[in-house]
């Protein structure tokens, strides 16, 4: 009998359902299978492709109720934030499904008329055209499972490559509904082939031959992939975590910022890998942005994630328990203040509360540790200055935000941070039609915009002379 994997909801600690886990031998039985299908999947025309895809973005908005109740039975996240999840899932395929033919086009870069140089010769071309790399391995994660899946696997699957899906275990029963919804809309069952298990069931799957691994996760988990496929020189993109920073200027509308930043940190219980980490607040209104994101995170209603008016669910993994304390204690060691939270809640369910802490520094690890949780500090700065050092001073670099109403200010203060994304006046949002991607230990290559879509391709240089 195969191992199990045993599903627990982390609202109420109970077990959902046992699944059969894969291993070494039916990851490999799988691996061939997609071998096999690739290229019959790359030779239909790429309209039938589309055609297809469509019809699976169409199943995701009629199965929305269902499959979001099915994600906050597994994640512990709020129904409504799930509901936001599956509802805006289908513009990011809309824009995979009206591009990926222009990144497909064939490219005439040169074309050389002249006949004088070998006599009697026609006209030669160069051209690029672009191929799938092949069999694609999907390692995805459990915080945003629609999301980040359907970033990666839309458009390998679009540009002819066939995808193993290995879900993160956190959100394996997600993963299982949208293999049936691929099936069902006419994605062959060796085109787009479900991996189950946790870290054993994804180091098998590194070991088959891949032609490339897209990774959504941690830095230390990110750093065993990137080893494991460059054993076999396989492509690797990471999508890596973050500790992402936001600095308030002193001429903003501070209840307004304070609000927007509360929910940045919070939303999703700071399990969003743009989630704000961080926050930089100028002296000359730091106690009143205080006073104002207090009263935002007091709105915010703790309690069973499948309650529409709830806000805070639980944190989707139990381990991380103990990280949000160990931050917290060292912080409040080194003279933080706590202003909230800062504990487990007394409740059934892997519940954390709502944490502020100020009188922080970078001696904290809350303020350089990659969070992930409903945990924040708050930092006073003097100026422009020395909030870019403070935004610089990490390993990572995703995101970095910064409020005022001066865009040049801001512009400038961005251009100086590294991060791959910049936010003036937003935080804590991702558009199809820009690259999501990292700096340093935030990872490396592109999800998203035309960049996403060129990550599962590669070119072919054709040098083509009609007559010698």
């Amino acid at each position: 009998m195969p191992d199990t994997l045993h599903l627990i909801n982390p609202a109420t600690e109970t077990l959902i359902q046992a699944v059969p886990i894969d291993d070494g031998t039916t990851i490999a039985q799988k691996a061939q299978r997609a071998h096999m299908a690739q290229p019959s999947w790359a030779n239909r025309p790429l309209s039938d492709r589309i055609e297809i895809l469509q019809r699976f973005r169409d199943r995701l908005v009629q199965e929305g109720d269902r499959l979001a109740a099915l994600l906050t039975s597994e994640t512990g996240k709020p129904i409504t934030q799930s509901f936001n999840e599956l509802r805006a899932t289908p513009s990011r395929i809309d824009f995979f499904l009206r591009h990926t033919a222009l990144v497909m086009e064939p490219v005439i870069m040169h074309r050389d008329p002249a006949t004088d140089v070998i006599p009697g010769t026609a006209a030669l071309e160069e051209v690029v055209t672009y191929e799938p790399l092949g069999v694609i391995a999907n390692i995805s994660a459990w915080n945003y499972p629609y999301f980040v899946g359907t970033n990666v696997f839309i458009p390998a699957l679009l540009t002819g490559n066939t995808v193993l899906y290995k879900p993160s275990e956190f959100a394996t029963l997600t993963g299982l509904a949208i293999a049936e919804l691929l099936y069902e809309v006419g994605v062959p069952n060796d085109v787009f082939i479900p991996v189950i298990g946790g870290g054993v069931a994804g180091a098998a799957l590194l070991n088959q031959p891949l032609q490339g691994v897209f990774f959504t996760g941690s830095h230390a988990t990110g750093l065993k992939i990137a080893a494991a496929a460059a054993q076999q020189l396989t492509r690797v993109q990471l999508e890596l975590g973050g500790k992402d920073p936001a600095y308030v200027c002193e001429d903003v509308s501070v209840s307004t910022v304070a609000a927007a930043l509360a929910d940045g940190a919070f939303y999703n219980n700071g399990q969003s890998c743009c989630a704000v980490e961080r926050i930089y607040v100028h002296q000359h209104i730091y106690d009143a942005f205080i006073e104002a994101f207090m009263e935002a995170v007091k709105g915010f209603q703790l309690g069973d994630p499948t309650d529409a008016a709830t806000y805070l669910g639980p944190v989707s993994r139990k381990p991380q328990l103990a990280e949000l304390q160990r931050q917290v204690d060292d912080a409040v060691q080194k003279g933080a203040r706590l202003l909230c939270g800062g504990a487990r809640v007394d409740r059934p369910g892997w519940y954390f509360a709502p944490t502020v802490l100020v009188n922080v520094n970078h001696e904290m690890a809350v303020m350089r540790d990659e969070t992930f949780g409903p945990v924040i500090g708050i930092q006073k700065v003097a100026s422009d200055n020395e909030a870019i050092a403070l935004m610089n001073d990490t390993a990572y670099g995703l995101t970095a935000a910064v409020y005022t109403p001066d865009r040049p200010r801001a512009v400038n203060i961005l251009s100086r941070v590294r991060s791959g994304t910049a936010y003036w006046n937003c935080c804590d949002r991702v558009s199809p039609y820009l690259p999501w991607t990292g700096r340093g230990q935030s990872g490396f290559g592109s999800t998203l915009s035309l960049d996403g879509i060129r990550s599962f391709v590669q070119p072919r240089a054709w040098h083509l002379r009609q007559s010698y």
